[in-house]
């Protein structure tokens, strides 16, 4: 074990040394500082030594006091994937395999410190911390889910939105019911709880349900996913059940708005009344690039006064290079133009402004 370690630090040193000479660059004085913690810390993550060097122009480019802050700022991270992109762009090496490669580590890495610094954000305990409007999921055992939201929450019982389905009437009594209730807050855990059915109201002009306040509530998994808000024209296409087709498509398809984006799925808002369970390919635009999206609609919110729904996709896995773009998009360090659209796209076709609110309306 000793030996290894021993060969390790040599080739370390000589790495180190050779960097700094090549780059006429002293190693920094910080008290973090260091071009050897530098490596060594890299090396920890999983970084070759010919990435860690890469790495290393980047921060000397970026005329960092402390190289290391990379491995643990978002800003300083942020910077040196924006330098990279563009660098790799201006020497046409943006396409080949290698660099594809190293991007998505470090986007990996970008959205790990993301993620992990959700996890200091404290939860709740009680469901009066669950804001109103808030987007729910309801499992009635034996019989489904069912998406509803809260109407109102009060110390006495919380109001939700009658579901509608058609995997139950019109006339299914709801009274007595015992459910559980899902809900995911922003930046946080999704949050269940068990509850009954104390009466059927209106309110607010709703058919709704009147339910009991749950003595504890559970916290699940985090996401393992960043999202970002998005309003940008795509299209749809229909799949047939397991057809793997990622392809662009050269001629238009069901006319539909990106409300969300991440790397493991999107919302997409659309005309009519969604149908959950499709095969669907979304095509869209990112720094002028066409992507395309395959994946299952997992839910659907129909907003009926709007006709208008927002369908919620899990992704099929994604290509390296369009997962890169996408996270660039996460992260915002891509260019905002998409003016020169690859595939046919006229402002009256995709009715913007008829379904700006829609998009806005994704939880």
């Amino acid at each position: 074990m000793l030996v290894p370690l021993l060969v390790f630090i040599v080739i370390l040193l000589a790495v180190v040394v050779l960097a700094m000479v090549s780059s006429g660059k002293k190693a920094p004085k910080g008290k973090k500082g260091g071009w050897i913690n530098f490596y060594a810390k890299g090396k920890d993550l999983g970084f070759s030594f010919k990435e860690i060097d890469l790495l290393r122009r980047l921060a000397v480019t970026l005329d960092l006091d402390d190289p290391a802050t990379l491995f643990w700022s978002q800003e300083q991270l942020d910077a040196c994937i924006k330098t990279l992109v563009k660098n790799a762009r201006f020497s046409g090496t943006d396409q080949e395999p290698e660099t594809q490669e190293f991007m998505s580590k470090l986007f990996d890495y970008r959205k790990k410190l993301a993620i992990e610094k959700t996890k200091v954000k404290p939860g709740i305990s009680n469901s009066r911390s669950i804001d109103e409007d808030m987007r729910i999921l309801i499992n009635l055992k034996g019989v489904g889910n069912f998406n509803s939201r809260i109407i109102k929450n009060t110390s006495q019982y919380i109001t939700i939105a009658r579901p509608v389905s058609q995997k139950i009437p019109q006339s299914y009594t709801w009274t007595g019911q015992k459910i559980a209730i899902f809900f995911q807050r922003e930046n946080d855990a999704g949050y269940v709880f068990d509850t009954e059915v104390l009466d059927e109201v209106y309110s607010k002009g709703y058919a709704a349900l009147q339910l009991a306040p749950p003595g504890k509530l559970e916290r699940t998994q985090r996401r393992n996913s960043i999202r970002v808000k998005t309003n940008k024209p795509a299209f749809l296409y229909l799949l047939a059940d397991g057809e793997p087709d990622d392809a662009l498509e050269a001629l238009p398809g069901y006319k539909c708005v990106l409300a969300d984006l991440s790397d493991s799925g999107c919302a997409v808002a659309i005309g009519g009344k969604g149908v959950p369970d499709l095969r669907v390919k979304i095509q869209f635009v990112l720094d002028n690039t066409p992507l395309t999206m395959c994946g299952t609609v997992r839910s659907v919110d129909f907003k009926e006064e709007e006709n208008r729904s927002i369908l919620h996709i899990k992704a099929d896995e994604i290509a390296k290079e369009t997962r890169n773009h996408i996270l660039g998009e996460v992260f915002g360090m891509l260019e905002d133009d998409d003016s020169l659209l690859p595939f046919r796209v006229v402002d009256e076709e995709i009715e913007h402004e008829a379904n700006q609110e829609a998009a806005d309306s994704f939880f």
